[in-house]
């Protein structure tokens, strides 16, 4: 089985040694965008003019999808019209994160350790336990982004995504961001996909900058 947008988000965010989550609030909405691109892209779902609507219910056999998908066919039906992008995201970001993680444990790609904080407060962390689908991300990301391959739209939605939520040092750690934005700027806008996929990652991308803007000033405040 590929590895969801999710989960790809998710293996960039946790610490390979350690399992901590890095930049853990942005990574969580990038995943629950995640998850919803690929429910996008399978034909369940479709994103336009910022809104969601569940267009098919049967199961995708993945199981992480499937579970996304029942809840927010669930949630979107008992409302009075679609809802929007971020109703869903702001929702379900943290369930989303919480079934991702899961999914890399049941798959073997990522460990479960229990820790305490000072002695007292228990923790889990999730380092790594299968590093090749990290690895083999990670290169497919510096040959598109940095090398100038082309992208499928796969890679294209996941640069958009990564772009959008503000994760370059995640996905290029050793990178400047000045050298990454004008490049992932051009795969998040161009015509590598269709026009109907091509609006839900325009909808999907001002989704992510506005709940980034929102976590941003909720943490000043």
């Amino acid at each position: 089985m590929a590895v969801t947008l999710g989960e790809e988000i998710m293996l960039l965010s946790l610490d390979d040694g350690s399992g901590a989550a890095k930049d853990r609030q942005s990574a969580g909405w990038a995943v629950a965008g995640g998850i919803l691109l690929d429910l996008v892209m399978a034909g369940r779902v479709s994103v336009d003019d910022g809104r969601i609507r569940v267009t098919d219910q049967a199961p995708t056999g993945v199981a992480l999808l499937d579970g996304r998908l029942e809840q927010l066919a669930a949630w979107a039906g008992r409302r009075r019209r679609s809802p929007k992008v971020t109703e869903w995201l702001t929702k379900d970001h943290s369930k989303a994160v919480t079934a991702t993680i899961e999914s890399l444990r049941e798959r073997g790609l990522v460990a479960e350790e229990q820790h305490k904080v000072l002695g007292l407060f228990p923790v889990k962390r999730y380092p790594e336990a299968d590093g090749a689908a990290e690895r083999e991300l990670r290169e497919r990301l510096t040959a598109v982004v940095l090398e100038g391959s082309e992208p499928d739209d796969r890679t294209a939605g996941l640069v958009a995504l990564i772009h959008s939520a503000k994760l370059h040092r995640i996905a290029f750690p050793d990178v400047p961001r000045k050298e990454l934005t004008g490049r992932m700027s051009e795969i998040s806008e161009g015509q590598w996909a269709g026009d109907s996929l091509r609006k839900a990652i325009r909808d999907m991308q001002a989704a992510m900058v506005a709940v980034t803007v929102m976590t941003a000033a909720a943490a000043a405040g």
